[in-house]
C-alpha cells in the first residue's frame, strides 16, 4: 500500500468496524442473550435504540472512534504487540468519552449494555484490523525524501539506505552528469573549478563528483519542500545537513511536524535531537517530533489556557499595583520584552515586568543576571529586587501561556545570544527546542539556572523523556510552594 491507501484502508476499516459493532450489539437478540449470560451485564436492562435515535448514537460512536484512532492511520512500521495495545488503549479512550456524552447528553447517548458490547467488540475487532493491514515491511512500501546542505551527506545516506528514495531536496539546481566531467576532466582539479551548486537561501557550495547522487531525482529546493512532500506522497524525510543549524536544519522538522512526516537523521547527529530510542532503521535514527499524545496535547493545553486565564483574571489587581510601583520607581517601560528561543530553535516574544533600570544591557549585551548565581545585579532595580525574589515579575508571561507560545511547564525559553553560545558548547542543548518552553520546569523547582547549563541542561532533558500531565501537575504544585517559601523568605530578610 502507499501512504495514501493505507491510510484510507485504515480509516474507512475502522469507521465501517464501528458501525458495524453498534449495529450488532443494538439488536434485540444480542441484547438479550448478552445481559442473560454474561456476569457484568446481566444487571443492566436490555435496552435497543429505534432507528432514529440509533443513528445519532451510530453518528457519534464513528466520530469519536475515528477521532481517538487519529495516530493509527499513519503508515509506520509497528510490531504487533503495540499495534494491539495501542488500539485498545483509544478504544478505551473513545468509550469513556462517549460514556461522558451519555452523562450529560441524552441525545447522544448509546445504553450502557450497547456501550458495554461495543466497546467489547471493538477492542478485538480494531486491533485486529490494524495488524492486518500494518505495514510489515517498510522497505518495499516507505517513500523517503532526502533533504540537506552537502552533496557529501547526502552521497552518503544514499549509500547507507536500502530503501528505495523518491529524490532530493536542497541544491538549487539539479546535480548533472556533465558538471561531474566538467569536475574531473579540470586540469587543475582544484576547488575553485568543481561546479558550484547554490542554496535556496544564498551562497553556493562547491561540489565534488559523488556519483551516488547522479541517479537520483532533484525534487526542488527546501523552500519548496511543504509542496514536494504533498506532491510525492513522502511518509519519511531523511537529514543530511552539514551542521544541525536553527534556520535549516529546524526548519525542515517543523514542516516535517505540521505535515505528520517521519524524520530521520544519521546516528552521528542523534545528540542534537531527541531521538526516539526505541526506533532505528540501519543507520538511520527516528527523531521525535510530538513527544505528547495528541490526547496529551489537548489535555495540556486546556490546563494551561485555564490556569494562565484564571490566574489573569484574578491578579489583575496585583498587576495595576506593579505597574504603579514600577513607575514610581525608576523612568522606562512598565513591561519588558525579549525575543526568547521556541519549539524547533524558533523565537518569540516574552513579556516581563522591567526588574532593571532602562536599557540596561545597552554596555554588557545579553547576560546572564548574577543575581541566577545568588550574587548582586547592580542592574536590579529596588522593586525589581522585590518582583525578583517573588516571582512576580513573570507574571506577564501568563499572557504567552494563554496564546500558546509558551506552557505551564517546560524548558524555559533561553535568550537566542546565550542559547547559540550555549549551543555552541554543548550540542545536546537543541534537544529543549523540541517541547514548547514553560513558566516553570523541573529545573527551576530545583533552582538550577543557566549560570550551570550542565545541570540544566540534565535535567531538561529528564523532563523531556518522563513528561505527562501528572509530572505537569507535580511541578506545578512544587513550583507553588517554592513560590510561597520565597515569600516568606523575602518578608523575614
Amino acid at each position: 500500500m502507499s501512504g495514501w491507501q493505507y491510510r484510507l484502508a485504515s480509516s474507512i476499516g475502522t469507521g465501517t468496524i464501528a458501525a458495524l459493532a453498534v449495529a450488532v450489539t443494538n439488536h434485540p437478540s444480542v441484547q438479550r442473550l448478552a445481559t442473560a449470560s454474561a456476569p457484568v451485564l446481566n444487571r443492566l436492562p436490555a435496552t435497543t435504540l429505534p432507528n432514529s435515535a440509533l443513528t445519532i448514537a451510530m453518528a457519534t460512536v464513528l466520530f469519536i472512534v475515528l477521532l481517538a484512532l487519529v495516530p493509527l492511520y499513519k503508515p509506520r512500521p509497528r510490531r504487533i504487540l503495540d499495534v494491539v495495545t495501542e488500539t485498545q488503549r483509544r478504544v478505551v479512550l473513545a468509550a469513556f468519552i462517549l460514556a461522558t456524552i451519555g452523562y450529560f447528553d441524552y441525545t447522544y447517548r448509546l445504553p450502557r449494555s450497547t456501550l458495554v458490547l461495543t466497546t467489547a467488540g471493538l477492542l478485538v475487532l480494531l486491533p485486529a484490523w490494524h495488524v492486518l493491514i500494518r505495514r510489515q515491511k517498510r522497505s518495499s512500501t516507505e517513500r523517503i525524501i532526502i533533504v540537506g546542505d552537502d552533496p557529501e551527506n547526502i552521497s552518503k545516506l544514499v549509500d547507507m539506505t536500502e530503501i528505495p528514495i523518491v529524490g532530493y531536496v536542497s541544491l538549487s539546481s539539479p546535480y548533472h552528469k556533465n558538471q561531474l566531467a566538467e569536475w574531473s576532466d579540470s586540469d587543475t582539479g582544484s576547488e575553485s573549478s568543481a561546479p558550484m551548486a547554490g542554496y535556496t537561501d544564498g551562497g553556493s557550495v562547491s561540489i565534488a563528483p559523488y556519483p551516488d547522487i547522479e541517479g537520483i531525482e532533484y525534487l526542488g529546493g527546501i523552500s519548496r519542500l511543504s509542496e514536494i512532500l504533498v506532491t510525492h506522497d513522502a511518509d519519511t524525510v531523511a537529514l543530511a545537513f552539514s551542521r544541525t543549524d536553527r534556520e535549516e536544519f529546524f526548519g525542515v522538522l517543523n514542516t516535517c511536524y505540521s505535515h505528520g512526516v517521519t524524520a530521520k537523521v544519521p546516528h552521528e547527529l542523534g545528540s542534537s535531537v531527541l531521538t526516539c530510542d526505541s526506533t532505528q532503521y540501519n543507520e538511520l535514527v527516528d527523531i521525535d517530533l510530538e513527544p505528547w499524545d495528541w490526547q496529551d496535547r489537548m489535555t495540556k493545553r486546556l490546563l494551561d489556557v485555564t490556569f494562565a486565564g484564571v490566574g489573569l483574571l484574578l491578579l489583575s489587581p496585583l498587576v495595576l499595583v506593579i505597574s504603579l510601583a514600577i513607575k514610581l520607581d525608576s523612568p522606562g517601560s512598565i513591561i519588558y520584552a525579549q525575543k526568547r528561543t521556541s519549539t524547533f530553535g524558533g523565537t518569540f516574544t516574552v513579556y516581563k515586568f522591567r526588574s532593571m533600570v532602562d536599557d540596561a544591557e545597552s554596555e554588557t549585551g545579553a547576560v546572564i543576571s548574577d543575581e541566577d548565581a545568588g550574587g548582586v545585579d547592580p542592574r536590579v532595580t529596588r522593586v525589581g529586587r522585590i518582583l525578583r525574589s517573588t516571582h512576580l515579575d513573570e507574571l506577564p508571561q501568563l499572557w504567552s501561556i494563554f496564546t500558546g507560545h509558551m506552557s505551564v511547564v517546560g524548558p524555559r525559553p533561553e535568550r537566542p545570544e546565550i542559547d547559540r553560545e550555549i549551543t555552541a558548547d554543548m550540542i545536546e542543548w537543541k534537544q529543549r527546542w523540541f517541547v514548547k518552553p514553560g513558566l516553570t520546569g523541573l529545573a527551576q523547582i530545583n533552582d538550577m539556572t543557566g549560570h550551570n547549563p550542565d545541570g540544566k541542561l540534565q535535567l531538561d532533558v529528564e523532563y523531556i523523556r518522563q513528561q505527562s500531565i501528572w509530572f505537569d501537575l507535580q511541578i506545578v504544585i512544587r513550583q507553588v510552594f517554592k513560590v510561597l517559601k520565597d515569600v516568606i523568605k523575602y518578608e523575614n530578610s
